[in-house]
């Protein structure tokens, strides 16, 4: 379970980032998390991945305080989210097979776990026939598509897909999100942070509204309504 406990966010020239936010995602639950830009949607995310730290509240992962972490600490704990970019960051030197493998590599993981575990995770995403292709010989959506796939190759409980259709064509649009129904289908939560209205309204899961800094609607079945 992962509860944002009246959590604000004032950053240094005092603007406002969050304000007081309170909410509980449980489980396995697809989440979208939807406002306009500066609206507060990434200062969230950042704080989930510890990367930024709340000036009021608490974030809980479990019954873990993730800012009260050692710094030690940290790293293992992100292991356990899976994170997905706008912008694919994949490795422009490595081909498809290295760039799932430096993920599992970085993680601890051995040598047979790799050589089992790339496979496998290629094959859900639909991309086993560029396994050996380099990023500059890939369409936008095969890109994305290694980037979920080097996000889940750890089998983590939580994946962040952070506009991950962005740059992405209908077709391909349509195809990521998919790929991120079935990885929850499988019991992983996802956490989607869009702009997309086509998207948000076709998943009819639950849907978290940011404005200025404050949830102005929580749907359970939610459509983008801003």
């Amino acid at each position: 379970m992962i509860y944002y406990d009246k959590v604000s966010k004032i950053y240094p020239d005092n603007s406002v980032a969050l304000e007081n936010v309170t909410f509980t995602i449980e489980p396995k639950e697809f989440v979208s998390i939807v406002g306009h830009s500066g609206a507060g949607k990434t200062t969230l995310l950042k704080l989930l991945l510890a990367e930024d730290r709340p000036t009021e509240g608490k974030v809980f992962f479990g019954s873990v305080d993730i800012h009260s972490l050692r710094p030690n600490e940290v790293p293992h704990y992100r292991r356990k989210i899976g994170v997905v970019f706008q912008d694919f960051r994949l490795l422009p030197d490595k081909n498809v097979y290295e760039n799932i493998a430096f993920s599992m590599e970085a993680a601890g993981r051995s040598d047979e776990e790799v050589e089992s575990d790339v496979p496998h995770v290629l094959e859900l995403v639909d991309l086993t026939s560029k396994i050996w292709s380099f990023p500059n010989e890939l369409s936008g959506g095969e890109k994305q598509r290694v980037a979920i796939a080097r996000a889940i190759v750890n089998q983590p409980n939580i994946v962040i897909a952070d506009e991950p259709t962005g740059n992405l064509d209908p077709v391909n649009t349509y195809d990521i999100v998919q790929i991120l129904k079935k990885i929850n289908d499988l019991g992983t939560t996802v956490i989607l942070a869009t702009h997309n209205k086509g998207v948000i309204d076709s998943l009819e899961r639950r849907v978290i509204t940011l404005e200025h800094g404050k949830i102005v609607r929580d749907d359970k079945e939610g459509r983008y309504i801003i």
